[in-house]
């Protein structure tokens, strides 16, 4: 009995002896290029990120857009496909540890040749000219991780599963700012598109003052067509921004998987009311909330577990087979026990010597890989950075853009009407008239879309901070 168990004493020797060997390096999270708060805003401890998107856009009716897209978006469920296959393979990375079992069963008749050694030996012997052989059997064998190989994998495949998980989060913020800027800008089309008709009214209104002095002798036939020319150019405006309307319907509807068609919303783009403590928290905490940097990083994760999945193929592998079951050579004796019981068991170490270098390669190749992924964490730390401050500048700066604007807006509304006035008075001419008009046209429509610069810079604030997945 001693003799019998004596290499598996010394195989269970080995593996506890191994099994403190652990092969590659822990993951450290690396430098990320953060600075210590963000230029032109208050540090403090709270960020809008935490906030859910349904408190942040108070709309009601982009609510339901947003919640009505997050449930129809494709990207979104094939995102959540991903996450599905990337946990089944942690499932499978578990199961890693446990033996492998299979069951057998066979049954076969051999018929040797009678001139030959084995039908010359079953004629003499067991008086028959064919042998038979029955066999159920179940078999497991086990790998022991005595260099982590194992844990790496399951490592990684955790990994792999949590960067899925926050890539579904990440097309989550993109969708949830996509959707409320298109629906910002649907709103300053709609209200660029009624100050285009307004302007269409008033050149209706000048055309004909221009016709009346025509008739009278006090202008020429130029100046109808000038003010004919200016009307045109106001009524062109009316059918370009009814085509963008209908095309940024369509592309809301597509985020939505929706067949085109009108997308419900407010009526002025005044009444949309933005969020107005943007707190952004301090630069350190991009890490936690922005789905993308977690993503790349846990991208790194599985990078590095792989250089120790890579390195522990190096090593010599230990390998513990058992094999057991019934066995006869006569279906009537098949089930006879104990005698058709049967068992074998056998340990092996495989040591590489020589794979054409590519063990080797697959080691160096991992190494690049995870160095690689070092440098892509560090990209989307730097890119998140860089998109909140730049949404910060957009902010402060559209501030100060708005309040010119707006004096602007006033200046050529005042300067239409006394353009009127003192043309009727003979003291202006039509070219005053027609260029205050055009002044006037331009000042609202550059309003509004800075208006639309300000709601969507708060909109793409909230987004480059990690808002919206809640």
């Amino acid at each position: 009995m001693k003799h019998t168990f004596y290499p598996y004493i010394i195989l269970l020797t080995l593996v506890s002896t191994f099994s403190a060997c652990r092969v590659g390096r822990n993951y450290q999270q690396p430098e990320a290029p953060l600075p210590a708060a963000f230029t032109g805003n208050a540090t403090t401890d709270s960020s809008i990120a935490t906030i859910s998107w349904k408190q942040f856009f108070q709309d009601p009716l982009l609510q339901q857009l947003i919640d009505s897209t997050i449930s129809n978006n494709l990207d979104l469920k094939i995102a959540l496909q991903r996450i599905e296959a990337s946990e089944a393979y942690v499932k499978q990375a578990r199961a890693a540890f446990l033996p492998s079992v299979n069951a057998q069963i066979t049954g076969s008749t051999s018929f040797p040749s009678k001139h030959s050694l084995n039908g010359l030996s079953l004629e003499n012997f067991l008086k028959t000219n064919h042998i038979e052989d029955y066999n159920l059997s179940l078999g497991a064998s086990w790998e022991a991780d005595i260099w982590g190989k194992i844990r790496r994998q399951k490592e990684a495949a955790i990994a792999q599963y949590l960067q899925t998980y926050e890539g579904a989060r990440a097309v989550q913020t993109a969708l949830v700012a996509d959707v409320a800027n298109g629906y910002i800008n649907l709103l300053m089309l709609d209200a660029q598109l009624r100050i285009a008709n307004r302007n269409v009214a008033l050149s209706d209104t000048i055309v004909q003052m221009m016709n009346l002095q025509k008739t009278s002798g006090e202008v020429t036939e130029l100046a109808v067509q000038q003010a004919v020319s200016q009307k045109q150019s106001a009524a062109k405006l009316v059918p370009q921004l009814e085509q963008a309307i209908a095309i940024q319907q369509n592309a809301i509807k597509l985020l939505g998987a929706q067949l085109p068609g009108e997308v419900v919303r407010i009526g002025d783009i005044n009444e949309f009311t933005p969020w107005e403590a943007l707190h952004t928290g301090v630069p350190a905490a991009l890490l936690q909330y922005r789905p993308d940097v977690k993503a790349a990083e846990q991208r790194l994760v599985a990078a590095n577990a792989q250089v120790g999945v890579a390195q522990a193929n190096l090593y010599p592998s230990l390998s513990i087979t058992a094999n057991g079951g019934l066995n006869a050579f006569k279906a009537s004796q098949w089930f006879t026990l104990p005698g058709s019981l049967f068992a074998t068991a056998a340990g092996s170490i495989t040591q590489p010597i020589f794979q054409r270098r590519q063990l080797k390669t697959q080691v160096e190749v991992a190494t690049t890989q995870r160095e690689e992924a070092v440098f892509a964490f560090r990209q989307s730390v730097l890119t998140a950075v860089h998109e909140v401050s730049n949404n910060l500048v957009s902010i402060d700066k559209l501030k100060s853009q708005e309040q010119i604007a707006i004096d602007q807006q006033q200046v050529t509304h005042a300067a239409v009407n006394n353009a009127q006035l003192l043309f009727k008075s003979g003291m202006a001419n039509y070219l005053e008239v027609i260029t205050a008009q055009s002044n006037a046209l331009q000042a609202e429509l550059s309003l509004a879309d800075i208006h639309r610069q300000q709601l969507q810079a708060v909109a793409n604030l909230y987004r480059s901070l990690g808002g919206g997945t809640q």
